[in-house]
């Protein structure tokens, strides 16, 4: 959850605001206080649109996390661990660490959001039909987040990868091709060729009516264009993951660390972690081995805090930085899991650890390597 805000857990899952979502907050807040309420509710004192307007933004929020909560929930259920959710600017997105492993896990998982989301929408219109002149605000509020709802489940239902009715998209070819990989390859081309479509949708809307001669809408048409685009980027980075995942099927990380990494012992003082292993091996993170157990690592972020006249007298257990946020895998898992590891907390090297014992260490490098072999012999997925 990196760059983002945590602020609590539900249900044993961490919740997390990334900034972009204060500007999105304020930029919803804005936009009703100034807009849709007074076009409403024009009679209204000012204070009071942007009090009710500040009450929808929560809801909003509380909605978007509700949608996430389904999708994180049944992915527990299911065996999927959940690392997080968090909230951006086009939504949320529920951090789950491992794929599904059958086609019915996936399309119960992706379909569970849209459902919450149309729950909420059918809930709020029968509290607007039930409370109905009672209070303008209220009204005002049930109103906006039944639409939004409504809005925020049949966007996610659009059948591009990685939305949700991607994935429900990707779950029915799965089933049906047995291919898990090559699902998310097709689900993704049909996300790309979606994302294409609101990019040409936008730039029409923003710029046609200067050629066409119709009123156009060059600020609906501009987010159109920026949904498009993400939405193109995601697909994309969906499929490469698909076609990467596919290269390393099968493959353990045993085959391809490097044996017998570079390794300190915690006695050792960091005067010579520095000069002959820092300096002489170009290395910033260094295992910590103590009678071949894994003890912990150190890193110039751990010693950089320390005075340059003090290192001969510290030793390495001294200042390093222990197990807290150190990563590892075993020989015997799979590769394409190590590398969502290291994508996912954007590292260069895992350990690999049996049995509390270093016995290598798997890098990016290694990874590249075994790509670029696969292509020199001719064997592309």
């Amino acid at each position: 959850m990196r760059h983002s805000l945590s602020i609590g857990k539900v249900f044993d899952v961490e919740i997390g605001i990334h900034y972009s979502w204060i500007f999105v907050a304020a930029l919803v807040v804005w936009s009703l206080a100034v807009g849709y309420f007074p076009q409403q509710f024009p009679d209204w004192p000012n204070a009071t649109y942007w009090i009710t307007a500040s009450i929808a933004s929560l809801l909003l929020f509380l909605s978007v996390l509700a949608h996430e909560l389904a999708h994180s929930v049944v992915a527990m259920r299911r065996g999927m661990p959940v690392e997080g959710i968090t909230l951006f600017i086009f939504g949320g997105v529920s951090n789950i660490t491992e794929e599904a492993k059958r086609p019915s896990d996936e399309l119960l998982m992706s379909i569970v959001g849209p459902l919450a989301s149309f729950g909420i929408a059918v809930g709020s219109a029968a509290l607007l039909f039930i409370t109905r002149g009672w209070n303008q605000q209220l009204t005002a509020v049930l109103l906006y987040l039944a639409t939004v709802n409504i809005l925020l489940s049949l966007f996610n239902l659009i059948p591009g990868f990685p939305l949700d009715g991607g994935r429900v998209l990707r779950s029915l070819i799965w089933a049906f091709t047995g291919n898990q990989a090559r699902a998310t390859q097709a689900a993704s081309l049909v996300g790309r060729g979606i994302a294409y479509l609101f990019v040409f949708a936008g730039l029409f809307l923003a710029f046609g009516g200067s050629f066409f001669g119709f009123q156009g809408d060059f600020l609906s048409g501009i987010w159109l264009v920026f949904i498009g685009w993400f939405l193109a980027n995601a697909s994309g980075a969906s499929s490469r993951q698909a076609r990467l995942e596919e290269r390393f099927r099968g493959v353990t990380v045993e085959q391809l660390m490097s044996l017998h990494p570079v390794s300190v012992r915690p006695e050792m003082s960091v005067r010579q972690l520095v000069d002959d292993y820092f300096l002489r091996f170009n290395l910033r993170v260094v295992p910590v081995v103590q009678e071949e157990r894994l003890i912990g690592e150190v890193s110039t972020d751990d010693i950089k805090d320390w005075p340059a006249q003090q290192w001969g007298q510290i030793t390495v257990g001294e200042a390093m930085g222990g197990w807290k946020g150190l990563k590892t895998v075993r020989p015997e898992d799979d590769v394409s899991d190590a590398m969502q590891v290291l994508e996912d907390d954007g590292l260069s090297q895992l350990l690999v650890v049996e049995e509390g014992r270093l016995v290598g260490m798997l890098t990016r490098t290694n990874l590249l390597g075994y790509l670029q072999l696969r292509e020199e012999l001719g064997q592309r997925a």
